[in-house]
């Protein structure tokens, strides 16, 4: 699998519903449960039309290898704590897991963010992701990070989130 040849770039609400919903539904449990929290059995058409939604408070981004989606993006912008902050959600097809392709849909939206005026980037984990949470730690090593139940939530700066995803190997 070359990671060279792929292309990341901005949703299009209804043009890319079919993509991700064969992306989504082609997932494994683990990484369903991963990114949704839960299992997924086939995918709501609300869940897509929202992994695919774009507006002044939303980002979706997709990684294409040829037509198929192998990665998607998405973050949402809301005030908080330190001002406008980014929440983030990434997930990428298992064969391309570990390859780069979380890393790029990351930085991307990151930049994205920072450009609509997001000071901080927020993402929700699950506790037993640990590949992600390493990742992360390695990546963010200023970053909050709080366990409560069985997902942990995770903060920080944008400006040190970008610099630390540009050269660190967070591949979600």
């Amino acid at each position: 699998m070359d990671v060279r040849v792929v292309e990341v770039r901005a949703a299009r609400p209804g043009d890319d519903e079919a993509r991700v919903r064969l992306f989504v539904e082609g997932l494994s449990q683990d990484t369903l449960t991963n990114r949704f929290f839960v299992g997924l059995g086939r995918p709501s058409t609300s869940l897509i039309r929202a992994m695919v939604a774009r507006d002044d408070r939303r980002d979706a981004l997709l990684a294409l290898h040829g037509d198929a989606v192998i990665g998607h993006a998405m973050s949402h912008l809301a005030g908080g704590s330190l001002g406008i902050e980014a929440e983030i959600a990434v997930v990428v097809d298992d064969r391309w897991q570990g390859l780069g392709v979380g890393s790029r849909l990351v930085r991307t939206l990151l930049r994205r963010a920072s450009v609509r005026g997001a000071v901080a980037v927020g993402m929700d984990v699950m506790t037993e992701n640990r590949r992600v949470l390493s990742m992360v730690r390695r990546a963010w090593p200023s970053a909050t990070i709080s366990t409560e139940g069985t997902s942990v939530e995770i903060k920080a700066c944008l400006a040190f989130a970008e610099q630390g995803s540009v050269g660190s190997p967070l591949t979600m």
